[in-house]
C-alpha cells in the first residue's frame, strides 16, 4: 500500500514597489509593498509517514538541512500540534537562494499548507499564518495566496487586483545580505503612506510604474552589478517597469506580451552581463 503523497508548487514574488514608511521601536521597518506572484516556482512533494521523522530527501549543498525553512516549518507544525505523523520531503528547487523573491518563504508556507492538509492537523490560514510568521516576514502573503498590498512588517494584506502582465525576470551574480541593506544609514525610512485605492486606480489604469523600491539606492551603491544589470535592462525596456525585487539581487521587467519579454531576455544574454538564473513569466 503507498503512502498518502501531496505534490505542490511554491511560486515565487516581486515587488512592483516596496515603500519604507517609518520604523517601529524595536528596530523592525514598517513598509508598504505591492506583492505580484509569479509563475516562477519550486516544486515539493511530501510523503507522509508514520515515524515522526521529518526528512529532507536532498537538501541545498549551501544549506544544512536542520536550517532549510522547509525543514523547519515542518517541524514547527508537528510541535505545534502535537501531529506524531512525519514526512519525507523532495524540493525541486528552481528559485534562487536570497534572490528578493521569497523562494525560501514560499517553500516554508507550502510546507505549511501542504502538510496542514497531508496530516490532517486542521488549522486554518491565519492560524497557519501565525505560524508562518516565525518563519519570515513574508510567509504569511504566501499562505495569503494571492497578489496584494502588504502592510506593516509583513503580516498585514490586502488583495490587490493587477492587470495581466509578462516579467523578465534577471538575477545578477551576488547575494545581497537584507540586513546589510536596511541598516544602511543613508536608507529612506519616510516615504508617505498611499492607499490601496490609489495603488489599485494606478494598476487599473494600466500605471504599473507606480513607486519605486525604496531599498533599491542602497542595492545599486554596494553592488554594482545590480546597477550595471538595471540599466542594461532599462536601456532595452525604456518605457515600462523595471527595478529591484525586495532587497536584491533580482532585478525584473514588465512587459505586456510574452514574445516581446522574450526578445529582451535574448537582448539581455548578447549583452554578455553575468547572471545566476533568469526566466519569463507570467503574471498570476
Amino acid at each position: 500500500m503507498s503512502l498518502p503523497q501531496l505534490s505542490v508548487h511554491a511560486p515565487a514574488k516581486l515587488n512592483l514597489f516596496l515603500h519604507i514608511v517609518g520604523r517601529r521601536t524595536d528596530g523592525y521597518h514598517l513598509l508598504q509593498s505591492a506583492f505580484q506572484l509569479i509563475d516562477w516556482c519550486d516544486d515539493l512533494q511530501f510523503t507522509r509517514t508514520t515515524d515522526g521523522v521529518i526528512t529532507l530527501l536532498n537538501p541545498q549543498p549551501s544549506v544544512p538541512a536542520e536550517q532549510d525553512l522547509v525543514v523547519r516549518a515542518a517541524r514547527l507544525l508537528q510541535q505545534h500540534t502535537g501531529c506524531a505523523y512525519g514526512a519525507q520531503i523532495h524540493l525541486e528547487k528552481r528559485l534562487p537562494l536570497g534572490g528578493g523573491v521569497g523562494g525560501g518563504s514560499s517553500d516554508a508556507a507550502a510546507t505549511l499548507s501542504a502538510l496542514n492538509q497531508l496530516w490532517q492537523t486542521g488549522l486554518s490560514v491565519p492560524q497557519l499564518q501565525a505560524l508562518g510568521v516565525q518563519l519570515g516576514a513574508d510567509v504569511p502573503f504566501f499562505l495569503f495566496g494571492q497578489n496584494a498590498l502588504v502592510e506593516g512588517i509583513g503580516e498585514q494584506m490586502q488583495a490587490l487586483m493587477i492587470p495581466p502582465r509578462w516579467y523578465l525576470v534577471w538575477v545578477p551574480p551576488v547575494h545581497v545580505p537584507t540586513a546589510t541593506i536596511f541598516t544602511a544609514p543613508d536608507l529612506v525610512r519616510n516615504t508617505p503612506g498611499i492607499t490601496l485605492s490609489q495603488v489599485q486606480f494606478a494598476y487599473m489604469t494600466n500605471k504599473l510604474i507606480f513607486g519605486r523600491n525604496d531599498l533599491q539606492a542602497i542595492a545599486e551603491k554596494q553592488f554594482p552589478e545590480i546597477s550595471a544589470a538595471l540599466a542594461t535592462l532599462r536601456h532595452i525596456q525604456p518605457n515600462g517597469l523595471v527595478r529591484m525585487s525586495g532587497s536584491g539581487a533580482t532585478i525584473f521587467a514588465e512587459f505586456e506580451h510574452e514574445e516581446v519579454a522574450q526578445a529582451a531576455l535574448q537582448a539581455m544574454l548578447r549583452s554578455g552581463l553575468p547572471q545566476r538564473g533568469y526566466a519569463v513569466v507570467r503574471g498570476r
